[in-house]
């Protein structure tokens, strides 16, 4: 196994005993206990998933997810003791894959950490389609074929190739491509979405990759 779990806690001793029981489970540990150094380590390293605590010194676990959700779909579990329904709400519309509220056990923490890797172990990659994202040049290939995306194009697809199935609306959507606080409309993301069908189907005419859900946003969904 050996994945590696970057812990981001400013607690160093609850963090220590998260780490040593997730190394019992022959996962690496990484813990960083400020804030500020926390999108560059994760884009120099690559994280197999992220335990992030909303409360930091630096820079709060809010900002961290969203400016790492502009680049990366890294899995991430916030932690906090703040459990009000809005930052609940907020901390998963910016691209979190759980959230655990403290004081929590140990052992639900590697529990919830084994099940968002084994579920997205058993996610189809946007390679079962022909699609190819490389996060590194912000370059989408279709069989071989360069789309020539938009830095904007290039993160809404790689955040929806990402998670397959999954119905976004259009607000979780911008949150997850912009990390600023742009005032934008939400209807955008339409525009977005047709400029990328466009793209996929100049590359092949029968291939639709992105999905519009009535009433609700927009999914990937693999090729038959």
């Amino acid at each position: 196994m050996n994945e590696m779990i970057l812990i981001i806690e400013d607690e160093e001793q609850s963090a220590g005993v998260l780490a040593d029981y997730l190394r019992l489970e022959n996962y690496q540990t990484h813990l960083l206990t400020d804030g500020l150094p926390a999108v560059s380590w994760v884009r120099d390293h690559k994280p197999a998933l992220i335990l992030l605590d909303l409360m930091l010194p630096g820079k709060g676990g809010l900002d961290i997810c969203k400016e790492i959700r502009s680049f990366s779909s890294v899995p991430i579990i916030m932690t906090t003791a703040r459990v009000e329904e809005i930052d609940r709400l907020l901390g998963l519309e910016l691209g979190a894959d759980d959230y655990i509220c403290k004081p929590y056990s140990p052992r639900e923490v590697v529990a919830r950490v084994k099940t968002v890797l084994r579920r997205v172990a058993n996610v189809s990659t946007p390679l079962d389609t022909g699609l190819k994202l490389d996060e590194s040049c912000y370059r989408a290939t279709l069989n071989g074929h360069d789309l020539h995306l938009t830095a904007a194009e290039f993160r809404l697809l790689n955040y929806l190739a990402a998670h397959p199935g999954r119905v976004y609306n259009r607000q979780q959507l911008l949150n997850n491509i912009y990390q600023d606080e742009r005032a934008l409309n939400d209807r955008a993301i339409d525009n977005y979405i047709k400029n990328l069908r466009k793209k996929i189907s100049a590359v092949n005419k029968d291939c639709e990759l992105i999905h519009s859900v009535y009433g609700a946003g927009y999914k990937f969904e693999k090729l038959v």
